[in-house]
């Protein structure tokens, strides 16, 4: 009877400590084992994840990368974690790699993304960018001084707010503010229908334009934009299909903060007259002028957070840089010494020493991948550090591209942020390399 219990006690330790060794090895494998990897076409990679698990592969789509010279199907496929994992890419596009322990436990979903392996064109030409907005954004609501002496708000309940995009009036699509006056003049004081977009959501709201004192016209107390202008710079470009990336980072409103929806864009060349010197506290800028006198050089398509893409036109190329360089991925960046590609006088785009201080090896998506400082002196004497202007130069390290400039850190101007060049890639693909809209 002793003997009985002595040997429940000991298969109960032992169940313990197999459960929790278990335990450590399955947390140990969920931080081991990334959520998302970015790889080149037509390149071999291989991953260590040191942990001795065996797990199942299951994959959302077919032909997109191979396991172990093996195609991952969207079927059952085991490998032992201890081993060097051999990931060979097939085709650009995205998978899902769906993991379970031991076929039966749920571990992670890994995303791959196969981005085109095709040397790009790195540039850091400023360029003058024009936006126009796929609405009329509201950026402010205010009383209307009537002709009669009273303060009236017209929008009172009606639920719109600044950052809303008015999209239609009485019906008819609005593209410019003028359109929105237009509409408003001929009610002579009647009810206006709007249809007005909240993110993804659409609202329809009657408005009561009153008049007012200063100028005897019919008024609905909305402050709005149509339209925004700036400078910043151009990253790359492919020269096959004239796809372009800049900035960085979105285009958002000054005063709302939105991104700005696209309803069409260009960029222009642009000469840089003088720079505002950044100092602690104060951000600078680069100051010059569009030249609208020579053709554009190419169309926006697109505005996300991750920087502007659309289509260089067909001569732009020769008013640009022409030095092709291979991109370079997160997982090759180094800390340490590197360069930027900057356009901070005239039209000449010159190099740059940074240092890369800090690379963010979790995170793909987003502006601030990495933590850069500018160690060039001619260029801290002459703009104080990073100013703005220069979010989408170029960062190139040993032979490679491998991001942008973004952001400034404002309390120091000499350090700031980088985007990774994998995620720019990344998003000018989903824009369409071959289904871009050619530039006139």
């Amino acid at each position: 009877m002793l003997f009985g219990k002595i040997s429940r006690r000991k298969y109960l330790l032992f169940l313990t400590a197999c459960t929790a060794v278990m335990t450590v090895l399955y947390i140990r494998a969920i931080f081991i084992v990334p959520g998302e990897i970015t790889l080149l076409e037509g390149e071999d990679s291989i991953y260590k994840f040191s942990a001795p698990l065996l797990v199942n592969i299951k994959a959302d789509k077919d032909g997109i990368i191979n396991l172990n010279s093996g195609e991952v199907e969207a079927s059952r496929n085991y490998l032992r974690l201890l081993r060097p994992v051999s990931l060979k890419t097939q085709k650009n596009g995205s998978v899902k790699l769906n993991l379970r322990l031991f076929g039966l436990i749920p571990l992670k979903t890994m995303k791959v993304d196969v981005v085109s392996g095709k040397n790009v064109v790195a540039c850091g030409n400023t360029v003058g960018v024009k936006l126009s907005i796929d609405g009329i954004l509201v950026i402010g609501i205010s009383d209307v001084n009537t002709i009669d002496g009273k303060k009236v708000l017209p929008t009172r309940d009606t639920g719109i707010r600044p950052g809303d995009l008015i999209v239609e009036a009485n019906g008819k699509k609005l593209e410019t503010i003028d359109d929105l006056i237009k509409e408003i003049d001929k009610c002579k004081g009647n009810a206006i229908d709007l249809k007005y977009k909240r993110g993804k959501l659409y609202n329809n709201i009657k408005v009561t334009p009153v008049k007012a004192a200063d100028d005897k016209k019919y008024h609905i107390g909305l402050w709005v934009r149509d339209s925004t202008a700036g400078i910043g710079t151009l990253t790359f470009y492919d020269p096959e299909t004239k796809g372009f990336g800049a900035l960085g980072h979105g285009i958002t409103d000054i005063d709302t903060g939105i991104l700005m929806p696209v309803e069409k864009g260009e960029i222009l060349e642009s000469n840089i007259l003088g720079v505002k010197v950044g100092k602690q506290g104060m951000p600078g800028e680069l100051k010059g002028v569009f030249l609208e006198d020579k053709n554009r050089l190419g169309v926006i398509n697109k505005n996300s957070e991750y920087g502007i893409y659309g289509v260089l036109n067909d001569d732009a190329a020769s008013r640009l840089s022409s030095r092709l360089f291979p991109i370079g991925l997160r997982t090759q960046i180094k800390e340490g010494p590197a360069v930027i590609l900057s356009n901070i006088e005239g039209k000449k785009v010159e190099e740059f020493d940074i240092e890369i201080q800090k690379v963010s090896r979790q995170s793909l998506n987003g502006s601030k991948g990495m933590v850069i400082k500018i160690t060039d002196k001619r260029l801290l004497q002459a703009t104080g550090g990073i100013v703005q202007g220069m979010s989408g130069s170029p960062i190139i390290q040993e032979g490679r591209i491998i991001g942008a400039v973004t952001h400034v850190l404002v309390n120091d101007p000499a350090r700031g942020y980088g985007i990774f060049i994998e995620g720019m890639i990344k998003n000018i693909q989903n824009n369409g390399y071959g289904a871009l809209k050619k530039a006139g």
